[in-house]
C-alpha cells in the first residue's frame, strides 16, 4: 500500500533568512513612510483629518492621534531594520496599524482596511517568528551577553 504523504519542511535557517527579508522590508515601508512626513507633521495631520472626515470620530481625537504617527514610524523603521528591541517595535507598530483600522473602519473606508489587514497578517507573522530573528543586532547582543557572562562566571569560579 503506498501512503502518498505531502511534507513541507521549513529549514530554521532558510526560516531565518525569510524573516530578516521580510523585517527590512517592513522596516523599510515605516522607515520611508515616517521620514516622508517627518519634514511636514501638520501637512501630515491635515490629511489625516480629512481622509477621516467620515468619521464619527471628533477631529481632536484624529489631530492628536496623528502628530506623533511620523515620529513612532519612523522610530519603529530604524528598530524593525536593525532588528533591535524588535519584539517591542513590533508590537508597537501593530498596534499603531489597529489604531490605523479602527480609524478606517470608523470613517467606512473598506480599501484602506484591507491594506491595513495585510500589514496586519505580515506584522502576525514577523511576530510570530521573532524565535528565527537570528541576524539581528538583538541576537548579536544576546550572543555578546552571553560570552560576556560565560568569562564572567569562569573568573567566579576560580
Amino acid at each position: 500500500m503506498q501512503v502518498n504523504s505531502t511534507e513541507i519542511s521549513l529549514k530554521p535557517r532558510d526560516l531565518a533568512i525569510a524573516h530578516l527579508l521580510l523585517r527590512v522590508m517592513v522596516g523599510g515601508i515605516f522607515f520611508n513612510s515616517g521620514f516622508n512626513k517627518i519634514f511636514n507633521i501638520p501637512a501630515f495631520v491635515e490629511r489625516m483629518v480629512k481622509t477621516l472626515d467620515a468619521s464619527y470620530l471628533p477631529d481632536i481625537l484624529i489631530r492628536l492621534g496623528a502628530y506623533p504617527v511620523p515620529i513612532i514610524e519612523l522610530v519603529v523603521g530604524v528598530l524593525i531594520i536593525l532588528g533591535l528591541s524588535t519584539r517591542i517595535a513590533l508590537i508597537l507598530t501593530f498596534t499603531l496599524m489597529v489604531m490605523f483600522t479602527f480609524g478606517a473602519m470608523s470613517a467606512q473606508l473598506p480599501e484602506l482596511v484591507s491594506s491595513q489587514l495585510i500589514y496586519g497578517i505580515v506584522l502576525f507573522l514577523l511576530l510570530a517568528t521573532c524565535r528565527y530573528n537570528w541576524f539581528s543586532l538583538d541576537s548579536w547582543l544576546h550572543r555578546k551577553q552571553r560570552r560576556t557572562d560565560s568569562v564572567v562566571g569562569e573568573a567566579c569560579r576560580r
